[in-house]
């Protein structure tokens, strides 16, 4: 017997937390019976279903790195039928789903898997798995600035962790800074900009744990290799600089 929320992350639906959060919306169903406990344990052969649709067993894991390019959600479908990220890998036979999100108006790398139990690793901040992005900002960090981001920001009624910055250019009106964090906040790294007073002007994600774009152009994908899966569950980063 197994977790229903476990059975459907198993199965490539999304990530356990957010199997949760299907079930208690009445989204799923067992044996035409809709469940909203997410504890209910089934053992499998039951007929389980997710907005009507049937789930099937275990498949084969997979794991993706996209360079996503602004103008897509990070979502497997989308409401206003905008562009999404699966449409960039509609060759991939296997129901896959995004980790966490970026922006519409950001760019950058994003992970795809059907491994449930992955993606729910590297979305939960007690793991700490290391995000690094390249920001253009208006204006020029002052050492004040600096030490606010690194300690930590007030981002209207929550307080950031603390991060680490580098100011890679400034010129009159702008600067390129590259900024690690590991949370996850809605629009986080444009909020902490904003409370330190120095706007967005583009925002791009460069690194995620061990992973850097490298030569991966924008719009294109590749699987990770069994390596670095092993290492982002074990929580090994490099440096975080893009290569």
């Amino acid at each position: 017997m197994i977790r229903l929320q476990k059975y459907l992350a198993d199965a490539g639906v999304a990530s356990r937390r957010k199997c949760e959060e299907f079930i208690t919306q009445g989204r799923v169903q067992v044996n035409g019976r809709i469940v909203t406990e997410p504890g209910l344990k089934v053992e499998g052969t039951e007929e389980i279903k997710v907005d009507g649709k049937a789930v099937m067993p275990e498949q084969k894991k997979v794991y993706i790195l996209l360079n996503k390019p602004v103008g897509y959600i990070s979502s497997v479908k989308d409401q206003f039928d905008r562009k999404t990220v699966t449409d960039l890998v509609d060759t991939v036979r296997e129901r896959i789903y995004p980790v966490g999100r970026l922006d519409y108006d950001t760019s950058g790398l994003i992970i795809l898997t059907n491994d449930g139990e992955f993606a729910n690793m590297l979305m939960h901040p007690r793991h700490e798995v290391r995000k690094v992005y390249r920001a253009v900002i208006k204006g020029v960090l002052s050492q004040e600035d600096i030490e606010q981001l690194q300690h930590g920001i007030d981002i209207g009624g929550y307080t950031t962790a603390p991060a680490k910055i580098m100011v890679r250019k400034t010129s009159a009106d702008r600067s390129v800074v590259d900024i690690q964090i590991h949370e996850g906040k809605n629009r986080q790294v444009r909020r902490m900009f904003d409370a330190a007073g120095h706007p967005v002007l583009h925002l791009r994600r460069i690194a995620i744990g061990n992973l850097t774009i490298g030569g991966l152009e924008e719009g294109h994908w590749r699987y990770l290799s069994k390596k670095e899966v092993e290492a982002l569950k074990g929580g090994n980063d490099s440096d975080g600089s893009e290569k």
